[in-house]
C-alpha cells in the first residue's frame, strides 16, 4: 500500500503570496477602434468600486464545478466563443460572477482558469471580469471540505502536479489549466488501477488542504476577489450585504478577508478571520433575507425587508443589489421594485442542473438572458434613469 504524506506532493514556495496588500487603483483602456467609451477604473485591492461609463454589464450566477453549464452561461452571456477555443467575444462588456464556483462539481479549478483567462482577453479589449467570493469560497479556505466532490479532489491532486511542470509560474500555469485539465482528467481515469481508489481520495484530500489553506496558491487566487463589488450603480454580492456591513465598510471588509485568505492575519490574534463577512446567517455570502420567497411572507415582513434594502442601497449610493447564493426555482427574477436581482437558477448538474440564465444590465436597464436561441428574450425591463 501506498503512503502519502504532505511531503508526497509538490509544496508551493514560502513567496507564492503576495506578503503585502495595498491600495491600487488602476484602469482598463478601451481596445475598440473608433470608440470613445472612457476607461473602466478600478479602486481597491481587492476591487470594490468599479467605474465603467457606457459598458454593458453581464452577471452570472453560481457555478459549483460544472464547467459545461459555465461556458452555456457565458456563451448565452455573449462573453465567450462556442468553438471550443475559451476566447472572450464580450468586447468592451463587464462580466461578474457571483461566487460559488466551488463544490457539488469536479471542474472547479477549470472554471476558475477559465475566468481569469478571460479577464485576461477582456481587458486587453477595454472590458473586465470580476468575480466575488461566496459561501463556498470561504468555507474551503476554512478547510470545511463536506460538499466537495471526489472529482474536485482528484483535479486537486492533478492540478498540484500540474504546477511542478511550470516550476511554479503561476499565472502561466493556471491560465493554461482550463485547456489542459481534460487531458489529466483522461490519464488520471487510465491509471486509477494502479493506485487505488482510497489511495487517489486521500493524495486529493492532501492536495486540497495544501491548495485552500489560508495561503495556499488557490486561496492566494481567490483573494483577488471581493465579497461585495459595486459596479457604477450597482452592487454585486453573494449572500446579501445589510445596513451594519455598509457601516463596518465593504472596502475593509473585502480587504480583511483578502488577507485572511492570503494567510497575512497572524495567528495569535484574537479574530482569526472576519465574521461579519464570512460567519452567521447574516453576513454577506450567508444573507438569504432578500432570496426568499415573497409569497411566503406576510405584508409587514415585506415591508421590513424593504426597509432594510433600502437603507443598504441609500448608504452605497446604489440603484439595486444582484446577488446569488439562493437557487430560485422560478428562474432569475427580481422583487421589490427591482431593487434586487436574484439570479442563482442553480445551473450545476451539482445542484438543479436547470437551464442557465444571466443577467444583462445595459444603459441602467436589466434583463435576463434565459436561452442562447433566443438570446435576447427578456424576463423585465427596468428603467433607472
Amino acid at each position: 500500500m501506498v503512503s502519502l504524506c504532505l511531503n508526497s506532493l509538490p509544496l508551493p514556495p514560502p513567496s507564492s503570496c503576495p506578503k503585502k496588500l495595498t491600495e491600487t487603483s488602476s484602469s482598463f483602456s478601451n481596445g475598440s477602434i473608433g470608440t470613445a467609451l472612457k476607461p473602466i477604473v478600478v479602486n481597491g485591492n481587492p476591487p470594490t468600486f468599479v467605474s465603467a461609463p457606457g459598458r454593458r454589464i453581464v452577471a452570472v450566477g453560481d457555478l459549483h464545478g460544472d464547467l459545461d453549464q459555465a461556458r452555456y452561461a457565458l456563451e448565452m452571456a455573449g462573453v465567450l466563443s462556442s468553438d471550443g477555443q475559451d476566447l472572450w467575444t464580450g468586447e468592451d462588456a463587464v462580466l461578474v460572477q457571483l461566487g460559488d464556483v466551488l463544490d457539488r462539481g469536479d471542474d472547479e479549478i477549470a472554471i476558475l482558469s477559465l475566468l481569469r483567462s478571460l479577464g485576461i482577453q477582456a481587458k486587453a479589449k477595454g472590458g473586465a471580469v470580476f468575480q466575488v467570493n461566496g459561501n463556498h469560497e470561504t468555507m474551503n479556505v476554512e478547510g470545511d471540505f463536506r460538499y466537495v466532490e471526489s472529482g474536485a479532489f482528484d483535479e486537486c491532486a492533478d492540478f498540484l502536479e500540474y504546477l511542478n511542470d511550470y516550476e511554479y509560474d503561476w499565472d502561466e500555469a493556471f491560465v493554461r489549466w482550463c485547456g489542459v485539465s481534460r487531458i489529466w482528467k483522461d490519464e488520471r481515469k487510465m491509471s486509477r488501477n494502479h493506485w487505488g481508489p482510497w489511495n487517489l481520495r486521500q493524495k486529493g484530500v492532501i492536495a486540497r488542504s495544501v491548495l485552500f489553506r489560508p495561503g495556499g496558491p488557490l486561496a492566494c487566487e481567490l483573494a483577488r476577489h471581493a465579497v461585495a463589488l459595486k459596479v457604477n450603480d450597482w452592487i454585486f454580492c453573494h449572500g446579501g450585504l445589510l445596513p451594519h456591513h455598509v457601516a463596518y465598510g465593504i472596502e475593509k471588509m473585502n480587504k480583511e478577508v483578502s488577507q485572511w485568505m492570503r494567510g497575512l492575519i497572524e495567528e495569535d490574534t484574537n479574530r482569526n478571520m472576519p465574521f461579519i463577512a464570512t460567519k452567521g446567517y447574516d453576513s454577506v455570502v450567508w444573507n438569504r433575507l432578500y432570496s426568499r420567497d415573497i409569497s411566503d411572507l406576510a405584508d409587514y415582513q415585506i415591508n421590513q425587508i424593504n426597509a432594510i434594502l433600502q437603507e443598504t442601497l441609500q448608504a452605497l449610493g446604489a440603484k439595486a443589489m444582484v446577488v446569488g447564493h439562493t437557487p430560485q426555482f422560478s428562474g432569475a427574477n427580481c422583487e421589490y421594485n427591482c431593487s434586487i436581482w436574484r439570479i442563482d437558477v442553480g445551473m450545476s448538474s451539482g445542484v438543479l442542473n436547470s437551464r442557465p440564465e444571466v443577467l444583462e444590465i445595459r444603459d441602467d436597464k436589466a434583463r435576463v438572458i434565459r436561452s442562447k436561441r433566443n438570446r435576447f428574450s427578456e424576463l423585465q425591463m427596468v428603467d433607472y434613469l
